[in-house]
């Protein structure tokens, strides 16, 4: 695995309950991006959806350019843009504008679209979302690098295109796939060199074949003479965190099951059994392996197994799923940065070596003078 330390972030699609204000919602999504800024994370990846009124941010670029504005130092991405609902050339002049105004902050996740229904609102077979997003891919890299590109796919055209401006970032703005347990997206980051966004888990089905997954990424590279870094590879797990694990069952019982039915009616996805309702459903995710519902020692023990497990990632990416109520949020986030980030990062190495060089110093020095008090007596 490469040296570099490993990261944290954040996965925002964003999920929010349908009986609630969904203005103050996305006020909320941009304070909580605020709030993990100032605590030290290092990337924040939006979404992009249109139906199923769940997950509510349409444009993640004009969500960036707000976000932007308002932090540091947070990495901006998007997560993902899905490819065949954009003119690529509009597409690549707008992420090379965030680039430029956040000064090389943006990042591009890129994939096929997650929600048909918002595919039929367009008119676009589901059949054909994924050729789309390859044939975008096709052309978005180069523009991205500041090439002319000429070319014809069906559903757009480009004539000597270019972008107006080179890109901040050289030779571009860092682009990853999402990648939800389908093999095509593993294929597809192989093919032309792209980070992964993978999910360890989607509601409570357990991915086992992350090892499988990025050895897929690496034979398709090198098949197309791509390179691949595993620090480009990032990990979206499932947490909420409290002071205990009873603490943070009880927080999760603010939002948890409106967040399964979500899941339940529109992915169809195989979570905990129909009967599986209320209190009963954060254990069954704990159960399942899927989420850790409890303390930051958990969340040590978590992600030390998924490396093990792996291989070794570049980023941990926290799923904001809304489990528990804002307060709550804020403070799982905040145990997270405390306790998890230190542990792995190796913040406190020199702290300990200190305080340990400081009592041995104190130990010698009062075995000394106990020898010479024993020698003037």
């Amino acid at each position: 695995m490469s040296t570099d330390k490993l990261r944290f972030g954040m996965f925002l699609p964003p999920y929010h309950a349908r009986n609630e204000n969904p203005s103050l919602a996305l006020h909320r999504d941009l304070w909580l991006v605020e709030h993990i800024d100032r605590l030290g994370y290092d990337e924040v990846w939006v979404g992009e959806h249109h139906s199923a009124a769940f997950e509510t941010i349409g444009a993640p670029e004009m969500f960036i350019a707000t976000a932007a504005e308002r932090t540091r130092h947070i990495r901006l991405g998007t997560g993902v843009v899905s490819l065949g609902y954009h003119q690529p050339l509009m597409l690549a002049e707008r992420i090379n504008y965030l680039d430029h105004i956040t000064r090389g902050r943006v990042m591009f996740g890129v994939g096929p679209g997650a929600l048909p229904s918002d595919a039929a609102m367009m008119g676009i077979a589901v059949e054909d979302m994924r050729p789309r997003m390859e044939a975008a891919l096709d052309v978005l890299i180069p523009l991205l690098r500041g090439e002319v590109v000429n070319a014809e796919a069906g559903w757009f055209t480009l004539r000597d295109a270019r972008l107006q401006m080179m890109p901040w970032t050289r030779p571009s703005v860092e682009m990853a796939i999402t990648a939800m347990g389908s093999v095509n997206s593993a294929i597809a980051a192989g093919k032309y060199g792209l980070g992964i966004l993978q999910f360890q888990s989607v509601g409570c089905f357990p991915m086992t074949t992350l090892p499988a997954m990025w050895n897929v990424v690496q034979q398709t590279a090198a098949e197309h003479g791509q390179t691949v870094d595993r620090s480009k590879w990032r990990l979206v797990l499932q947490m909420h965190l409290a002071e205990s694990r009873q603490q943070a069952l009880e927080d999760c019982r603010f939002g948890f099951e409106p967040w399964v039915d979500y899941f339940r009616h529109i992915s169809a996805l195989p979570l905990p059994p129909e009967g599986t309702r209320g209190d009963a459903l954060p254990q069954a995710f704990v159960e399942a392996g899927t989420a850790v519902i409890g303390t930051p020692e958990d969340a040590i023990t978590a992600i030390e197994r998924h490396l093990a497990d792996t291989g070794g990632f570049g980023c941990v990416m926290l799923l904001a799923h809304n489990w528990a109520n804002s307060r709550a949020t804020a403070e799982s986030y905040e145990l997270f940065a405390r306790y998890v980030i230190p542990h792995f990062q190796g913040l406190n190495i020199n702290r300990e070596a200190s305080i340990e060089w400081v009592i041995e110093r104190r130990r010698q020095e009062q075995a000394q003078h106990g020898f010479d008090r024993a020698s003037k007596s």
